[in-house]
Parts: structure tokens; C-alpha cells; sequence
């Protein structure tokens, strides 16, 4: 049972009580209840309220068999607000319990059993830096899992998708062995304990301002940094591998040749991209499939180093990068095209996008693909990437999609591909390049930051091997547009499609 410290727990709860206090005795963390048939008795404990202003004794006792109750010695019980933590000078800096006979024995069994709660069977192996072994995780453990200590063990378990990540960064936690498949095993453990998601999650903050805000704090961490593992065109989206030995830099122009075959591009056409990164796709559509392309962009970083690969290149006159957001697009268009912007759009905003698109998409011709990371079921994003690294994103569903974006609008989807395996790929690639250059990172910015990184990339790359996580490419047209290909085999020109 997990009670957040502004609500009262139950005034006899059974078992044993886990919570947590900062350095200064105040209350930040939640009551944890544990049955425990074999509790016997209840040490006196200090009691500290939420303020960290009052300090009172109190006697704990057991009323009947597995069953504990505590009582302040002015009567207030442990269930009120503002008298939730209970800490045992005994365990770890800033953490606090609340156990029977208060035996460090007992205590590790409580934690082993929450951890059991928490994960089941997992294929991991969990310590303790003081080499307490939490769960030996049966012989097909693909990784350790090491906490520094009780208090950071017992963070992780209350919080597990806030604290975990923040416990790697700065080091509290280590994986020894592979980080990817550690990572994907727990995903498997935890994929039926899903709890549901609050709408207000789901919805989040996407205004402009908002949605200026998310994209700076992500993409604008400067080009040098996203040049040390991205490709050499810098595209920070899935790339499509025919062979899945095929490299980096040919599996990113793969992608982008995959994108323009569906949109069946011709030359004469224009075209509009929302959210056009370092400006890779549209410089490429320019050039090998004679289009001219308006694409538009939010990240300043990112707007000026398109211009000036475009001057570069000389294809100005055909492509021109406006810094300006998705819902002040303007003009007619043959095609439209987004990868990877789907995901910070906001579902209370996906009818504003698939207006959009209506207003700019031409008469009857007018086509458009969509490229994102969605999920099977609706959810939020882990909440530690949303809180951390991608702050207002959030992967829908084809359904939420669908709905959204393409019915409002009279669009008819012509072809769905699930890429997942591919940005799974796609991702080990740049775990790999970001790991040779992982010294230089923390140099810049600092290894809690790193670590940080390490994670994120580690974590992306199990939840699309998983299946947690989904890659769609969605092609739509207007309603009675006939000129679609008879088969899909000119997606694939490098097959012999001979009979």
C-alpha cells in the first residue's frame, strides 16, 4: 500500500511501516505497509511532524497478532496529516521505519519483500554496497543491481520510475553487466503492474510558450553536443536499416529515402515540415527529389545551424527554415511531412494539429506522413525522461492519433509501418558513439548529466526491444486521392522483386 504524505493512512495498519525523512527530520517521502505475522513488539520511536518543528515520543505497541498501532503521547495517532514519519536513528541518513523488534534482519526482509512487490520475479540481482544480498535473481540474471544504501533502496522502491533515475546519476546505483538488458528485463517484470495513467499527465502543458520552453531545454543543449553521437547529418530520429548491419550514416539516409517514396514526392512539388531539426530531410528532399520545402522549427540552435548548412550547400532558394511553431504555418502545400514532433505536440492539441494540416494540405492531391513514437496502450512517458530529459512529451497511441489528428480533418490512412526494431537499432548505435565519448560529456557538463544520458539512450533502447515503446510511420491522403501505388514494392527498390 502506498500512501502519499497528504493523505491519512488507516489508524491500525497491519505490518510493518516504511517512510521517509530528509537530514533536517522532515517529511518527503510516503508510509510503505508490509504484513508481517511475526511482529511482536514495537520499540518506542520519535515521531516528527511534517514541519520539522515538533518532536514527540510515542509508544508503539502490537493490539492482536500481524496487527501494529502507534499513538503519540498526546493521542494523536501515526495516520494523521502531518504526523506520517517515523524514523529509527539506526538505518540510513534520511531514511526512516517503523518494524517489529527493529532488527537490521528485519528491516532487509521488509525491503526484500517490497522489492518482490514491487518488480516479481525479475532476472536481476540486487545488493547493497555493504554486501547484503537483496535477491540472487535465479541463474538467467543478465545484470547486478547495486544500491550505496538502505535509504537510496528504499527511495527507488517507493518512487520507482522519479527516484531510480536520479539515484543512477549521481552514482547511488550502479548495473554491473549490461545496462540495456537490465533495463528491458524490469520493463518485462512490470509490464502487467502498469498502474493507470491521470489524464492530466497525458494532457500536460503544450502552449507556445510551453512548448518553446520543452524544446530548449532539449534541443538546444548546444549542436556540439548532439554532433559527438548522432550521425554526420545530425538526424535525431529513427534511421530504417534494410539490413540491420547496415551503418548509421546509410541506415539515416535509408530513412529518409523510405519517407520520400511514400509521400510519392515528384519534382515541382512543395512541401511543409513541422518540426525539421537540423534540417536533414528537407535539404534532402530539396536535392534528389527536386521539391521546395517550407519547414518550420522552434529549437533556435537548431533553425540556425539548418541555415547555414543550407547557404553551404546552396540550396537557400529551395528550402527556407523558418523559427516559428507548427500552429502558425501558413500557405498550400502538395505534401506534409513531420518526424518526431508528434510526441511533444500535447493530445489536447492533436485537433489543432490535424486543422492545421487541412488548412495547408492541397486539393485533391494533398498527402502527408506522420513519424512517431507511440505505444500500444495510452500512457505517459517514463516520468523521470518527462521530468529530466524530455519535459512535455508524450507518445500516443495510433488510435489517439488517428482520432486526433486525421479524422477532424477527412484524411484517409494509406499505410501504417511499425518501425520499432529499427530505432532499437538506431539507439544502440547512439549508445555506442555516446559511450566513446562519454569522458568528453562529463568534462562539459558534468557526470551527473552523463549518467543522466547514459540512462535515457539505455533506457529508450529496452522499451522499443521490449516493446514498450512503438516506432509508426502513418502515410495519409486526402479522401479519393487514387494515385497510389498498386503494391507496396516500390517502397523497397534494392529487392529483386523478379518472380
Amino acid at each position: 500500500v502506498h500512501a502519499p504524505l497528504r493523505e491519512p493512512c488507516r489508524h491500525r495498519l497491519p505490518g510493518i511501516f516504511l517512510g521517509l525523512t530528509d537530514a533536517q527530520g522532515d517529511a518527503t517521502g510516503a508510509l510503505v505497509q508490509l504484513q508481517d505475522p511475526h511482529l511482536d513488539g514495537l520499540p518506542g520511536l520519535e515521531q516528527v511532524s511534517q514541519a520539522g518543528d515538533t518532536r514527540m515520543r510515542h509508544l508503539g505497541h502490537v493490539d492482536e497478532p500481524g496487527h501494529a498501532r502507534a499513538q503519540v503521547h498526546e493521542g494523536t495517532e501515526v495516520g494523521d496529516p502531518g504526523h506520517v514519519s517515523l524514523h529509527d536513528r539506526s538505518l540510513d541518513e534520511g531514511a526512516a521505519a517503523f518494524v517489529g523488534a527493529g532488527a537490521l534482519r528485519s528491516r532487509d526482509r521488509a525491503l526484500r519483500r517490497l522489492l518482490r512487490g514491487s518488480l516479481g520475479p525479475v532476472e536481476l540481482r540486487f545488493v547493497l554496497a555493504d554486501g547484503t544480498v537483496l535477491s540472487e535473481g535465479g541463474p538467467g540474471s543478465v545484470a547486478t543491481v547495486a544500491f550505496r544504501d538502505r535509504a537510496t533502496l528504499l527511495r527507488v522502491l517507493l518512487d520507482p520510475e522519479g527516484r531510480f533515475g536520479d539515484a543512477y546519476s549521481s552514482g547511488r546505483v550502479e548495473v554491473h553487466g549490461d545496462l540495456v538488458a537490465a533495463l528491458e528485463a524490469v520493463y518485462h517484470a512490470v509490464e502487467d503492474r502498469a498502474s493507470s495513467t491521470s489524464a492530466l499527465i497525458l494532457l500536460g502543458r503544450h502552449t507556445l510558450r510551453a512548448s518553446r520552453d520543452n524544446v530548449h531545454r532539449h534541443y538546444d543543449l548546444g549542436n556540439e553536443f548532439y554532433r559527438l553521437w548522432l550521425d554526420d547529418q545530425m538526424l535525431y530520429t529513427s534511421a530504417y536499416f534494410p539490413s540491420p548491419d547496415d551503418g548509421l550514416e546509410d541506415a539515416q539516409v535509408a530513412k529518409m529515402d523510405h519517407v520520400c517514396r511514400k509521400l510519392r514526392l515528384r519534382p515541382g512539388e512543395s512541401v511543409v515540415e513541422a518540426g525539421s531539426g537540423w534540417g536533414a530531410l528537407a535539404l534532402h528532399m530539396a536535392r534528389h527529389y527536386g521539391v521546395t520545402v517550407t519547414a518550420y522549427n522552434i529549437s533556435t540552435e537548431q533553425v540556425r545551424y539548418s541555415r547555414d548548412r543550407a547557404a553551404r550547400e546552396g540550396l537557400e532558394g529551395r528550402v527556407v527554415f523558418l523559427e516559428d511553431d507548427y500552429r502558425r504555418i501558413r500557405g498550400r502545400f502538395d505534401a506534409f511531412v513531420s518526424l518526431g514532433m508528434l510526441e511533444h505536440v500535447g493530445l489536447e492539441n492533436y485537433r489543432v494539429l490535424g486543422e492545421v494540416i487541412d488548412r495547408c494540405l492541397a486539393r485533391p492531391h494533398g498527402r502527408g506522413l506522420l513519424h512517431f513514437i507511440g505505444r500500444d496502450q495510452p500512457g505517459a512517458l517514463n516520468a523521470w525522461i518527462r521530468q529530466r530529459i524530455f519535459p512535455g512529451a508524450c507518445p500516443p497511441t495510433l488510435g489517439q492519433m488517428s482520432r486526433g489528428v486525421l479524422e477532424h480533418g477527412g484524411f484517409s490512412i494509406l499505410d501504417v509501418e511499425n518501425l520499432r526494431l529499427h530505432y532499437a537499432v538506431t539507439l544502440a548505435h547512439w549508445r555506442s558513439r555516446f559511450e566513446n565519448a562519454m569522458d568528453e560529456v562529463a568534462a562539459r557538463f558534468g557526470e551527473a548529466f552523463a549518467r543522466s544520458w547514459r540512462l535515457y539512450l539505455a533506457g529508450s533502447e529496452a522499451a522499443f526491444r521490449s516493446g514498450s515503446l512503438q516506432l509508426f510511420q502513418v502515410t495519409f491522403a486526402r479522401r479519393g486521392f487514387n494515385d497510389l501505388p498498386w503494391t507496396r514494392a516500390e517502397l523497397y527498390p534494392w529487392r529483386d522483386v523478379t518472380p
